[in-house]
């Protein structure tokens, strides 16, 4: 599926197009390699599709007024709205939830993905989470 500039599609369809290549990407080199192969291949399939995809994107600390590099990097941010985060942990814990959380409100972003490539079905590893507003 190609998109065009411009096009509009839903917070719901967006999280469904990333999801369906995460799958492939899974499905194709299975669990067991380094976070960074399965966000290459991510970024490379969402840009293929035409998405406009922003990868290691600096995240500053607002404060004072004052923008402070604190080395935050989202993995992902997908049409300038859903960030995705990638990771090859045993199993996702809270502090994958607070890190994604804290992207999504640094940002003031509504979405975010956290995948994780390390578990046999992919639908395991794999949470929606919504900033609280």
């Amino acid at each position: 599926m190609q998109f065009q500039i411009g096009m509009i599609m839903t917070e719901t369809e967006l999280t469904q197009i990333v999801i369906g290549h995460a799958i492939e990407i899974h499905k194709r080199l299975v669990p067991g390699l380094l976070e960074n192969v399965y966000q290459e291949c991510l970024y490379f399939k969402l840009t293929k599709t035409g998405l406009f995809v922003e990868k290691e994107k600096p995240m500053p600390v607002i404060f004072d007024e004052v923008k402070i590099d604190c080395g935050f990097r989202l993995d992902l941010l997908v049409e300038n709205c859903l960030v995705v985060e990638c990771k090859t942990v045993k199993e996702l814990n809270d502090i994958h939830i607070a890190q994604i959380l804290t992207y999504l409100k640094l940002g003031d972003f509504r979405i975010g993905l956290l995948i994780n490539f390390n578990v046999i079905l992919l639908k395991d590893g794999i949470k929606r989470i919504k900033n609280g507003y």
